[in-house]
């Protein structure tokens, strides 16, 4: 479907609740789909925002001896300050204390009160103080709240109820007409399954004798809206629902409601029969996603297994966390969040894949065309090779517009990482270090432009995942423009023959577990690294000088000075690896850069070889490295590792295995 427009909110979070995972990835969602969606050309408008009324607030704020709204301006700054540090491009964000809100909700309550759709009666059933929800006996599960599973108070009081059961049979059948209204599917099925039992009247107020905080009912101010009501609203009251006629036409309704499956009754029944009770047209759709578990468990404040963004920002980078969210979560199912699996993804995909291919093509061209992207020959795309990358990269285009409209972000991702192993592949097929021994120029120019085209697009795909390191990126590329036109990215050749380009040091640094990454915004601004040639961390242990020794725990053996502990020897991981790209680092004599493959990871080291060994002989040996060093930044190019290698003399070689050994076996 061609879109006019598209209009996008989260939930507004409730402002108590100190910001989680799952709060931020539902933003960031939110985001990703309207930065895409801008860079279309399509009208868009973002909104989220924060619940500010109900009991919680206002135990709180008594516990604190402040006012609500006092308690309210204090926390709600946890929400502002990580969308901001996330890059969240919201086009407003609503929070149910301003005027602008309260006024709407009065107004809907008004009119709804006078045509008879809200009426006074007894309520006299279970309680959920925490989630500030009525439940009839049979909606308890064992005796406590079927969402939280905390127990219950009884309650006998006069409020104010919607009539809700009316509408029960017009919403199966809205649900049942419009397969798009509620999604995944079987979220839509739940929903169903919920609807098959008599649905209730909804108590929408709450007696000021029991909780004062929230917006007064017009038609009785001794009772307050309940803050379900009250919220939902904020979805229109956003838009200029009854405030800014122009405004809501343009807007409304919604593309999609982003929300987490645990609120799918308040916003899949709560709030269409509301909507329908107004007069006002439905939305597009309710998406809602699944839960972040911490391994194999759902995350809690008891367990204390909760992921902090702000954490996971200051230990990885904004972009990377937002990619990890995006990247590792199936869109309405359940996703597991582990430091490991972060560091997988990210060591892979962005160290591995997308840093590498960009370091290795920005260093060969400057080594062999001076520094400014060469040009293609004229029929670059009739060659074999050149068609084939470039019909890949393509296929990552249709893939990243078909994932976005059928809300499969993670595919996109996916397609796209795909892309830029294709353009790892291609260099690696083509040899541009082999070429440039040929008098012609013209095949490592073709294959060098075709290669750093194709990033150009892949970059652009992944622009509104990882906005701030893909316009990085595009400024290594020559390109002045940080944010891609999504339509340039189908056609070929957009980039200047000509253009120079820029050095940004490492744009993904390799991570360990328990290494805080340096943000390349950050690498970018320090100075050029020193001319004087450090010495490879491969040939380290046979040149540097000895440390000064350490208190001996026991007497060494005769002859055998600094004797370790067998745990000492378990630290270092060595891992065979298959060498797939060997080639010198320019303006350096004794360096080698190689590329090899450690089981189905890639990586970059620096090795100081070259006076012992040509590039080419390197290829296809398998050799054995220290793979969990910390990488080092060697002439501009990283380190991703150790390769092993002895000396004596003037003589040195390295470290083979013998017999046919698959890349990635341990060492022992």
């Amino acid at each position: 479907m061609e879109r006019t427009k598209f209009y996008v909110t989260t939930p507004i979070y409730y402002v108590n609740d100190q910001p989680h995972i799952g709060h931020a990835f539902t933003t960031i969602l939110g985001d990703v789909l309207s930065r895409f969606h801008r860079l279309l050309g399509v009208p868009t408008y973002f909104l989220t925002g924060t619940d500010e009324h109900g009991q919680k607030v206002q135990k709180a704020a008594d516990a604190a001896g402040i006012t609500p709204q006092q308690q309210a301006d204090r926390t709600v700054v946890r929400f502002q300050d990580l969308w901001r540090k996330l890059k969240i491009t919201n086009d407003d964000f609503i929070r149910t204390t301003e005027e602008r809100h309260k006024k709407v909700v009065q107004k809907i309550l008004q009119d709804l009160y006078d045509r008879g759709e809200i009426y006074k009666s007894e309520y006299d059933g279970w309680y959920c103080v925490p989630d500030e929800r009525f439940f009839t006996e049979k909606d308890l599960d064992d005796g406590k709240c079927p969402d939280c599973h905390r127990p219950v108070e009884r309650i006998k009081e006069a409020n104010y109820f919607f009539r809700m059961s009316k509408y029960q049979d017009w919403l199966i059948q809205y649900i049942q007409d419009n397969p798009k209204f509620i999604q995944p599917d079987y979220r839509r099925n739940e929903t169903l399954g919920f609807l098959k039992k008599p649905l209730q009247d909804l108590c929408i107020s709450r007696p000021k004798t029991r909780m004062g905080w929230g917006i007064d009912l017009p038609f009785d101010r001794d009772y307050v809206c309940y803050v379900w009501f009250d919220a939902l609203v904020n979805y229109i009251s956003g838009v200029g629902y009854l405030s800014d006629e122009a405004m809501f036409k343009k807007w409304w309704p919604a593309s999609y409601h982003l929300i987490g499956k645990d609120i799918l009754t308040t916003h899949t029944v709560y709030w269409p029969t509301m909507l329908k009770a107004m007069g006002v047209e439905q939305p597009e759709t309710i998406f809602a996603h699944g839960w972040w578990l911490s391994g194999d468990s759902k995350m809690s404040k008891s367990l204390g297994n909760v992921v902090n963004p702000m954490d996971m920002i200051e230990k990885f980078g904004i972009d990377a966390f937002r990619y990890f969210v995006v990247a590792e979560m199936v869109l309405g199912q359940d996703a597991s969040f582990t430091e490991d699996a972060f560091l997988r993804r990210f060591n892979a995909d962005l160290a591995n894949d997308l840093g590498n291919l960009l370091s290795r093509l920005l260093n060969m061209i400057t080594r062999y065309c001076g520094g400014r992207i060469p040009a293609a020959a004229a029929d670059a795309l009739s060659g074999a090779e050149e068609k084939e990358v470039w019909g890949i990269i393509g296929a990552a285009v249709t893939g990243m517009e078909k994932a976005v409209a059928e809300m499969k972000l993670n595919e996109g991702v996916t397609g796209t990482i795909t892309a830029v192993r294709a353009i790892n592949r291609y260099l690696e097929l083509k040899q541009p270090w082999t070429q440039a021994k040929a008098a012609d120029k013209t095949p490592l120019h073709t294959t060098l432009y075709t290669a750093v085209e194709s990033l150009r697009v892949a970059a652009g795909l992944l622009y509104p995942v990882m906005p701030d390191k893909m316009a990085i990126l595009r400024r290594a590329l020559g390109i002045k423009d940080p944010r891609p036109n999504l339509a340039q990215l189908k056609v070929w050749g957009l980039l200047v023959p000509g253009t120079e380009i820029k050095e940004i040091g490492s744009l993904f640094p390799r991570a360990e577990a328990g290494q805080q990454l340096e943000l390349v915004a950050q690498d970018a601004k320090k100075p050029a690294a020193s001319v004087q040639e450090k010495k490879p961390a491969a040939v380290a242990a046979a040149s540097a000088p000895a440390a000064a020794p350490a208190p001996a725990a026991a007497p060494a053996a005769a002859g055998v000075p600094g004797l370790i502990e067998f745990g000492d020897f378990t630290k270092v991981q060595l891992r065979t690896a298959k060498v797939m790209v060997a080639e010198k680092v320019p303006g350096a004599t004794k360096l080698l850069r190689l590329e090899v493959l450690m089981g189905e990871e890639r990586r970059q080291i620096v090795a100081g070889i070259a006076m012992h060994y040509e590039p080419e002989k390197l290829v296809g040996r398998t050799v054995v490295v220290v793979a969990n060093l910390k990488p080092a930044t060697i002439r501009g190019v990283e380190s991703q590792g150790m390769l092993l290698a002895a000396s004596k003399g003037e003589a040195m070689r390295i470290v083979t295995v013998d017999g046919d050994l698959s890349s990635g076996a341990t060492v022992k």
